[in-house]
């Protein structure tokens, strides 16, 4: 009992560990389609289109790992390989997902993100991440 206790606790380390890492290169790359830094937009300039945009990813990428977590069974290190590379796949799409809207649309999304008011374009990317990460999640299961 105690060592399947300890087995547990070392993959909630491991799996957590793997969430936060996908979680920050998630920041990172919304800060690099994001003119200026994402910290001053969201946290002191209070842009509402940054945070939408971070959220969605966030929302997007924990959905995908949770999912790849539950489907990786008892078997722990697959279960790890799996979400990194599931986890790195969907912050690809994501990302793929966010220049393909900024290419088929006028002007440079980047640059709406920045705007202190609420653009629609940052809803139609944040649903696109929340969808990428829906269909991901559906293919893992």
């Amino acid at each position: 009992m105690f060592q399947e206790l300890l087995t547990g606790l070392l993959a909630a380390v491991a799996f957590g560990a793997v969430g936060l890492l996908m979680m920050v290169l998630g920041y990172v790359l919304v800060d690099l389609a994001t003119p200026g830094k994402l910290r001053q937009l969201i946290w002191v300039e209070r842009n509402p289109n940054a945070a939408l945009l971070l959220v969605s990813g966030l929302i997007g990428i924990g959905t995908i790992l949770t999912t790849a977590i539950a489907a990786s069974a008892n078997d722990i290190l697959a279960g790890l390989l799996g979400t990194v590379f599931y986890g790195l796949l969907g912050l690809v799409l994501m990302s793929l997902s966010f220049a393909l809207i900024d290419a088929a649309t006028p002007g440079k999304l980047g640059d709406e993100l920045t705007s202190p008011t609420m653009h629609p374009g940052t809803w139609v990317s944040a649903a696109a991440h929340i969808v990428i990460a829906v269909v991901m999640a559906a293919a893992i299961w």
